[in-house]
């Protein structure tokens, strides 16, 4: 892989992990999913494409080139429901209160920053591998 494919798999991570941190703030008031259960909040669990022991492996050629990073998989997370008394509520339950996903406004906003910092940074890095590679050529041009 070479640096443009690194940052593009940063970038493909991160993207998913926005979503996943929309889709946690979209359901934040969700009582009730559509199979009738309650909504779980979600996290991206990513790392790098391929192990430590792969990289530092002696059967490595010297045309191999790194792995970048890649999504594991989407796990729930285990926080505690948010329980509200709201007797009217369609749902509640028999004492009156309406269980809300655990879903952590400002920890979810924070995360959101955090990731687009991270978007931003592989952007950044895809443009600086862009500018080494068009100056290169430019070299080879001369040359």
């Amino acid at each position: 892989m070479d640096a443009m494919e690194i940052s593009l798999s940063g970038l493909d991570v991160e993207w998913k992990r926005l979503e996943i941190i929309a889709q946690n703030l979209a359901n934040v008031n969700t009582t009730r999913t559509g199979d009738g259960g309650a909504y779980l909040p979600l996290r991206l669990v990513s790392g790098p494409g391929e192990t430590f022991q792969q990289v530092l492996s002696e059967q490595r050629g010297q045309g191999q080139a790194l792995g970048g990073v890649a999504v594991y998989g989407i796990e729930p997370t285990d926080s505690a429901a948010r329980r509200v008394y709201e007797p009217n509520h369609p749902h509640a339950e028999v004492d009156g209160f309406v269980s809300y996903p655990g879903v952590n406004h400002s920890e979810e906003m924070t995360l959101m920053i955090k990731t687009a910092r991270a978007y931003e940074a592989n952007l950044v890095a895809m443009a600086a591998a862009q500018q080494i590679y068009s100056s290169a050529l430019q070299i080879g041009r001369q040359s």
